[in-house]
């Protein structure tokens, strides 16, 4: 038996974990936290839910852009609360944008419109990722590239369609780092990433390096090189998490900063493929204190009978709050399902409280995001709640829980 005490946000919904945000809090004549996701048969969704009345809704952005999970939508809402979404198939031609021509307001997205830049390369785009800095007074994109490596361009108005000259952010000829982002909002963008895929290294590294006001820094404010000397090289940058040294694997899940501006990241190790840990590293006193949090269990897909799983190194999933990281929440084995839990820290990962947030589930509960939102106001936590066996073959549903 199913026992909770959460809602339903999308009867039909999917994503990815390296294309963020998915769901984005904003105030103005509505209350809403907006989100969105790829169905069953690949359909691009946005939606909202209502903060004051409780309700939900959706609207059809791109009917069966692609069955794979890899395409889902990411939003940015302007302080007019004007919404563009984002999004491209996995290794897409094209990376689409649209958006609305009223403030808050699902029901009046313009016309789809093509980023025309793009790093060289033949693997397309996936993950777009867009982060606004108000002191620039720009947005940045960013995605895997034509070169299979974190690639960026930037806009002063989304609106009219002109990027800069597509950049490579990270390099590693051969590889494709997977990269998360965060942000203060107003001059830093927090990076973590990997060397690669998991199943393609064997002792992958997490990493970490900050952009502020031009340049790039360690966490430790070394300065790396100047926006203009781009890419980064991996060598370049603050070892988070030495696998090669610990003799493990590794792959990042998300990134944050804490009230002081210090970064926190949070990824999971593998002992074994069937053997997943979550680990909270944050910068502190001038190196980085890492923890082990909890076992995670194994992959979360359902393998079929016959069959070698293909993707071992999907975890049930671990985000941050970004409005305040000691907050964290999870998707973890226990029993016969991955249940969803909420994790708090009072002294930097050393200890951990937690309660169950679904519990005795029919079904798993995994990739669990906290809607963006700032302090003081309302998030919403999503997830994926269902039957999962491919990122090309799923049947799932997105729950949701409202947060204060």
């Amino acid at each position: 038996m199913d026992n909770h005490s959460y809602q339903t946000f999308a009867a039909d919904g999917a994503w990815c974990f390296f294309a963020d945000p998915r769901a984005v809090y904003f105030a103005g004549h509505h209350q809403r936290t907006y989100a969105g996701w790829i169905t069953m048969k690949g359909a691009i969704m946005a939606g909202y839910y209502d903060h004051q009345s409780k309700s939900t809704d959706a609207v059809v952005i791109h009917p069966e852009l692609q069955q794979d999970d890899h395409a889902n939508p990411t939003l940015y809402i302007d302080e007019s609360g004007h919404i563009t979404i984002f999004y491209s198939a996995h290794n897409g031609k094209e990376l689409f944008y649209r958006t609305t021509k009223r403030a808050e307001d699902l029901y009046s997205f313009g016309e789809e419109n093509l980023l025309a830049v793009n790093t060289e390369g033949s693997k397309g785009y996936t993950y777009p990722t867009p982060i606004y800095l108000t002191n620039e007074e720009q947005l940045y994109l960013f995605w895997r590239g034509g070169n299979f490596n974190p690639s960026f361009s930037t806009t002063r108005d989304v609106r009219s369609n002109n990027w800069s000259a597509a950049q490579t952010l990270i390099e590693n000829s051969g590889h494709r780092p997977y990269t998360r982002f965060a942000t203060n909002g107003t001059n830093t963008i927090h990076i973590a990433c990997t060397d690669g895929h998991p199943n393609a290294y064997q002792h992958n590294n997490i990493y970490y390096v900050q952009y502020k006001q031009g340049a790039f820094y360690r966490a430790d404010g070394t300065l790396i090189k100047q926006a203009s000397e781009l890419p980064l090289k991996l060598e370049e940058m603050h070892i988070v998490y030495d696998a090669r040294r610990e003799e493990r694997n590794t792959w990042i899940w998300d990134v944050a900063q804490d009230a002081h501006g210090a970064p926190v990241v949070v990824y999971a190790v593998f002992v074994t493929q069937t053997d997943h840990r979550y680990y909270y590293s944050r910068w502190h006193k001038g190196g980085w204190e890492t923890n082990e949090m909890t076992a995670a269990g194994p992959w979360f897909p359902q393998t079929r009978a016959g069959t070698v799983e293909t993707e071992p190194y999907y975890s049930g999933g671990i985000v941050l709050d970004q409005r305040d990281p000691s907050q964290v929440y999870l998707s973890r084995k226990t029993g016969e399902r991955f249940e969803i839990e909420h994790w708090h820290t009072t002294d930097g990962g050393r200890t951990w409280q937690h309660r169950t947030l679904t519990q005795q589930s029919d079904k798993n509960h995994v990739r669990p995001f906290l809607s963006r939102s700032a302090a003081g106001e309302p998030a919403v936590l999503l997830w994926m709640n269902g039957d999962y066996y491919k990122y090309v073959e799923y049947d799932t549903v997105l729950r949701m829980i409202e947060v204060k």
